[in-house]
């Protein structure tokens, strides 16, 4: 097969050379071309050196190009896969400090909540560049696989305003699966089978089975009670399988900030949290990691070229969906997964027009999805509120209504815990200024917003959050990595 797929922010280094090794262990694809663009030319040229020495060291007939030229990398791309970060940590950290300032504390912020709005307004109109390129110069039908966050909103301003065939693609269904399929003491992630529906990053375990028994929320909760990290890590999550009697997909830190209950006060975030790691709820977590992953990046590259050497293992292929979509649509070898579509009736109690993530089939005739399925209520309503909130953030991302916005953000409802209608004002006149520059939708209201927060008596607080740690030397994370190994 010969075919071209685009990447587009391919500067995600290691997430791009997971993607290309996971394509390439699929036999058929050999011999395909993989284009590579990014508004970074240095990131852009690690990258390429890192693929073209996985080529040269497997004897692969596989082509690599890259140029920050998207237009041209989309031409004639059958597929094409977007990690975009637009703004870059620049812009995330300011998604994580001004809303500190408002008593709002994000371990994450880039699904919903306040940093996650905002992530949305500077990724939408980028993503619509990207679909109308797509109509135009990529091949007839082309897909669009969607990586990058906030998943439900990109996903539906692809489909919505884009008009292009999209898919939202995340990795917190399987990762979930695979903590169910510990604590419940399986051999292999084989043994669970489930079904597991909701929208991106509150999707629901609505069925689990093990070797064909079904499992009760009584034995669930017990399996993770008894687990020496999960019982620890995730109590957050243990507490809402509790009470809502199904377990979430999302990590202990992303779960806490799209619900009101939990990370509202600062008293009430250390109890539910666990330092351990980033992903269990340390404020700003993700921006810490991703920080330090850049940096280490950076420095220890030599090494990370050396590691392109390696041949190809298809044992080790990730359980990332593209790869396993582009084999099912390209050889007709069915693949299940969980996507993120339109709903369109494929779950009853969401709205139609709502992006959802629920499981389907892929062959050569697409995606098929698996329609006609019922939330508990419970789920249901804690989707709903998202939901809400994603549909107006979406509309004031495409109508640059700065006034919709606010409401949008009002809306939410770990913001809505936590602030003032008149502090989320100010807040969102601040952070539309801070990030104008990647919110050209915005550049009327920039001068307004100015004016409001010149006279603004709303008072805020220099606050490092709940339970924030300082971004960690290269010395500090070599030392850290070096007791790792010696104790491991």
């Amino acid at each position: 097969m010969s075919f071209k797929i685009a990447i587009i922010g391919a500067g995600s280094v290691g997430f791009t050379k997971k993607l290309f090794t996971d394509i390439l262990c699929v036999p058929e694809f050999r011999d395909i071309e993989f284009a590579l663009t990014d508004v970074s030319e240095h990131n852009l040229g690690m990258i390429k050196a890192i693929l073209d020495r996985i080529v040269e060291a497997n004897g692969l007939p596989t082509r690599v190009t890259a140029t920050t030229d998207r237009r041209k990398v989309l031409e004639g791309a059958r597929y094409v896969i977007s990690c975009v970060r637009v703004g870059g940590l620049e812009a995330y950290a300011d998604d994580i400090r001004i809303p500190l300032k408002y008593g709002i504390d994000q371990c994450v912020g880039d699904t919903i909540c306040a940093g996650g709005i905002l992530y949305g307004q500077r990724n939408i109109p980028v993503i619509l560049d990207f679909c109308r390129d797509i109509r135009e110069v990529a091949a007839t039908g082309a897909k669009f696989l969607n990586y990058a966050n906030p998943m439900a909103m990109n996903t539906w301003a692809a489909i919505e305003y884009g008009k292009v065939d999209t898919v939202g693609l995340c990795h917190g269904v399987q990762h979930g699966a695979e903590q169910i399929a510990e604590v419940l003491g399986a051999k292999s992630r084989h043994e669970l089978d489930y079904v597991c529906s909701g929208i991106n990053h509150q999707t629901w375990f609505i069925d689990l089975r093990l070797n064909g028994r079904k499992i009760g929320k009584d034995e669930l909760v017990a399996a993770f009670e008894a687990h020496p990290v999960y019982s620890r890590q995730e109590k957050l999550r243990i507490d809402v399988l509790k009470r809502f009697g199904v377990y979430s997909t999302e990590s202990n830190g992303h779960l806490s900030e799209y619900l009101p209950w939990y990370r509202k006060r600062p008293d009430e975030i250390t109890r539910w949290i666990d330092m351990s790691d980033w992903i269990h709820g340390e404020t700003g977590g993700y921006l810490r990691y991703s920080t330090e992953t850049r940096n280490w990046f950076e420095t220890e590259y030599p090494q990370f070229l050396e590691a392109a050497s390696k041949p190809i293992d298809p044992a080790k292929r990730s359980n990332e969906h593209a790869s396993h979509i582009l084999e099912a649509l390209e050889t007709n070898r069915v693949y299940r997964g969980h996507f993120n579509v339109r709903n369109d009736g494929v779950i009853t109690n969401l709205p139609q027009d709502a992006i959802i993530e629920s499981p389907g089939f892929v062959d050569r005739f697409g995606i098929n999805m698996a329609a006609g399925i019922t939330l508990p209520e419970a789920c249901a309503a804690t989707c709903m509120a998202s939901i809400n909130v994603q549909r107006m953030s979406v509309h004031a991302a495409i109508s640059g209504d700065i006034d919709l916005l606010k409401l949008a953000v009002l809306h939410d409802p770990l913001v809505g815990a936590v602030s003032t209608p008149e502090e989320v004002w100010q807040m969102v006149d601040e952070m539309v200024v801070a990030q104008a520059a990647w919110l050209p939708q915005y550049a009327h209201a920039v001068p307004a917003a100015k004016e409001r927060l010149s006279k603004s008596a709303v008072k805020t607080r220099e606050w490092a959050g709940a339970a924030r740690r300082n971004v960690r030397s290269i010395e500090e994370l070599r030392a850290e990595k070096a007791a790792l190994k010696q104790a491991g």
